[in-house]
């Protein structure tokens, strides 16, 4: 991805960071999602909420979803509030990059005393 992408993914981070140190752990997931939009959009970053990405298969429309948050149309960020992050989790990124075609998705989660944050790099060869 090279270093700007290292660049805005650090931003995205420190803003996850700045959000989490302001409301702590205990909160919906939809709370921390709209209070890290505000502090992306103050960071001067384009933030889509919610963006809906086409799920294909053999070229045929077979699902939608709703990635959490992309990043200047570069990095998937997917937020929870759970105990611990699963595999499934990663999983779950791991399918978003694919579907989209990016490189780099951030798995965070927000439940714990610190926030948790995982970078996440889309494996282009098919193999997990």
């Amino acid at each position: 991805m090279g270093f700007r992408s290292d660049k805005l993914t650090g931003a995205i981070i420190q803003c996850i960071i700045d959000v989490h140190q302001t409301l702590g752990p205990g909160f919906l997931e939809s709370v921390y999602r709209r209070a890290l939009l505000i502090e992306l959009n103050k960071q001067r970053l384009s933030p889509e909420n919610e963006k809906e990405i086409i799920i294909y298969y053999e070229d045929q429309v077979v699902g939608r979803h709703r990635l959490d948050i992309l990043v200047n149309g570069k990095v998937i960020v997917e937020l929870k509030t759970v105990n611990g992050l699963s595999k499934a989790h990663y999983a779950q990124v791991r399918s978003y990059l694919k579907a989209t075609d990016l490189n780099v998705g951030l798995l965070v989660n927000f439940a714990g005393e610190k926030a948790d944050f995982r970078r996440i790099e889309n494996d282009k060869s098919g193999y997990t």
